[in-house]
């Protein structure tokens, strides 16, 4: 066959033909070693695993649940799941076992394959209300336990009985057959169940695959999880590349997976590379001398680039990059051509200095529901416009309504939201697909400005687009993450959730003896310090926008806190509902806490 896949599975086609004898396919960590998958192994493991599962008694239009890290053998459930016809619903390892059992009685899931014995114990906790499962694996060794090499030799042993049954599936689907049922985070409202088609999921990573330019030789990271539609997108790119994928366990091991891995690319979202930034920004505060100089006279020089700057800029900037920025290549592996960047606003610096340093954030927009990318920015040429989520992905269509919100169309657009033909209907108008978002369209390039959603009125009638003001205010190093408030109230305000790491130096640099992080939001230098942030960063927004109020919580914000989704976007009605009493005094008459004027 050629290189032309129309459905997920024909990428193991190219396994077979064009990359076959390939000896590190895919590879993740057993027992803190990495383990290697040819493209042998991944093609013979993902037909036992068609094999297996209608071993099992599963049928076409079947749904079976994943709920793992990421790991190679999430691919071979998903070929395997695709071969057969049958409906792959991946899900976040974070959810309550309420949450699981929901989505399982909503998409009537026949089968379940989990990571460890945290999430068998949760699935097994309400397997009396889940009314469909039948069955439930694990990848790791759980005793106890059903694992999923039970359903792998089940297929070994039973090919020749259901080999034809699986060829004839095969040849029967067409492009927009469906192939998932992916459930959205719900950071805005309840979650939903969004079917995506073959043709989806393929175009959009056959049209990124051309953006990324990965080539067959070459090492990519999966850092992000893959259930999510942004991770699975280069998931697929990647193999239609023949790129070696390797895994990580989780995000605390990044770092040593760079080191180990040396990858040429991999995907992130905007708060993993602020972090990135922060510690940066640590180390150079505590250099002295010329090396502190060179620190920030490169740091100054990257946040003033432009892909058109002139020679003299770019001579100095061969120079930044040798002394400096080499070591944040150094960092990463040294070989990261690429960062794939989406999932929420990236800050403009950020953009700026990290293609200065020589590793080009391809920012990028898009949804679920769009399978996902909708825009990107590309690596050169005229479809690169730093500052914006890029130009329009190859077949897709965009345009602005009246309101401002952003509309689609293409091929990558979902079929709809399962078993919910009122809200696929309300999320189209004229055959265009309504993001939910706000932007502004010009010259082939889009800008974000909001989530439609989370604009909120003040009661003088202004308008307040949160988003952009909490990017800016994350400039700072000394937050970590913050909420802005004021639906229906005189004035804009903001829940602040510090960076405890970084505030803690500024304590014992500063005389504040508070340790504990509900002693340290209370100190007054602390209070005046946020002030003081306060005050710098307000004329940077209009005068509405400006954060007048704000409240310290000691809590962080975390997935698993609930706070967070797992792309590390806030979840604003749990936050809303969490801090109830805390905003009801921050716009009440006896708000005595801190001000920013």
């Amino acid at each position: 066959m050629n290189d032309q896949c129309t459905r997920t599975f024909d990428l193991l086609a190219l396994y077979n033909t064009k990359y076959k004898g390939k000896e590190i396919a895919l590879a993740g960590k057993e027992n803190r070693k990495w383990v290697h998958y040819s493209s042998e192994d991944y093609v013979s493991k993902s037909y036992q695993m068609s094999y297996g599962l209608l071993a099992l008694g599963l049928k076409k239009g079947d749904k079976v649940a994943v709920i793992t890290n990421n790991r190679p053998e999430w691919n071979f459930i998903d070929m395997g799941l695709a071969q057969a016809g049958i409906i792959h619903v991946p899900l976040f390892t974070n959810l309550s076992a309420q949450g699981y059992a929901d989505i399982f009685n909503h998409a009537e899931v026949k089968a379940v394959f989990v990571g460890n014995k945290a999430l068998h114990q949760s699935i097994q906790s309400i397997l009396d209300i889940s009314k469909t499962v039948e069955n439930v694996f694990t990848f790791d060794e759980v005793e106890g336990a059903r694992n999923w090499k039970e359903v792998l030799e089940q297929g070994k042993a039973t090919e020749v009985t259901y080999k034809e049954a699986v060829a004839r599936n095969m040849a029967e689907t067409v492009a927009t057959d469906p192939v998932t049922l992916i459930y959205t985070s719900g950071t805005t409202g309840n979650s939903k169940g969004v079917l995506l088609s073959h043709q989806n999921l393929v175009t959009n990573a056959i049209a990124c695959s051309n953006v990324f330019q990965l080539q067959s030789d070459q090492r990519y990271l999966s850092i992000l999880p893959i259930c999510h539609v942004g991770e699975r997108m280069a998931n697929y790119q990647t193999q239609y590349a023949g790129c070696a994928i390797y895994y990580s366990e989780n995000l605390a091991t990044i770092a040593n997976d760079l080191a180990d891995v040396k990858p040429h690319g991999f995907g992130a979202v905007p708060r993993i590379l602020e972090r990135v930034f922060d510690k940066i920004m640590s180390k150079g505060q505590k250099l002295t001398g010329i090396k502190k100089k060179l620190f920030f006279w490169s740091l100054n020089l990257g946040l003033r680039y432009d892909v058109n700057n002139g020679a003299w800029y770019k001579f100095q900037l061969a120079i930044a990059r040798k002394l400096v920025f080499s070591k944040w290549r150094e960092a990463m592996g040294s070989n990261v051509v690429s960062i794939g960047v989406g999932g929420a606003a990236l800050q403009p610096r950020l953009e700026k200095v990290f293609w200065a340093a020589g590793i080009k954030l391809l920012n990028m927009y898009g949804l679920t529901e769009t399978s996902p990318v909708i825009t990107i920015n590309r690596q050169d040429g005229p479809k690169l416009k730093i500052g914006t989520v890029g130009a329009v992905i190859e077949n897709v269509e965009v345009k602005i309504a009246e309101d401002g919100e952003i509309l689609c169309k293409g091929p990558n657009v979902m079929i709809g939201y399962y078993k919910d033909e009122a809200a696929t209907a309300a999320t189209f108008s004229d055959g265009w697909f309504k993001t939910g978002d706000i932007g502004v369209y010009e010259d082939g390039f889009l800008r974000i400005t909001d989530r439609k959603k989370e604009i909120f009125k003040l009661s003088n009638g202004k308008y307040v687009s949160p988003q952009a003001i909490e990017n800016i205010y994350k400039e700072s190093v000394y937050i970590d993450q913050l909420m802005v408030i004021g639906e229906g109230e005189k004035f804009t305000s903001a829940l602040i959730s510090p960076n405890f790491e970084a505030l803690k130096d500024w304590c014992s640099s500063n005389g504040v003896e508070a340790t504990t992080e509900e002693a340290i939001i209370a100190d007054p230098k602390v209070i005046q310090l946020f002030q003081g942030i306060a005050k710098e960063l307000n004329p940077r927004v209009g005068k509405d926008e400006q954060v007048k109020r704000f409240r310290l919580v000691k809590e962080e914000w975390t997935p698993l806190t609930g706070e967070l989704s797992p792309t590390l976007k806030l979840k604003r009605r749990v936050l809303l509902e969490k801090y109830a009493s805390i905003i009801e005094e921050i716009f009440g008459a006896k708000f005595e806490g801190a001000k920013s004027e």
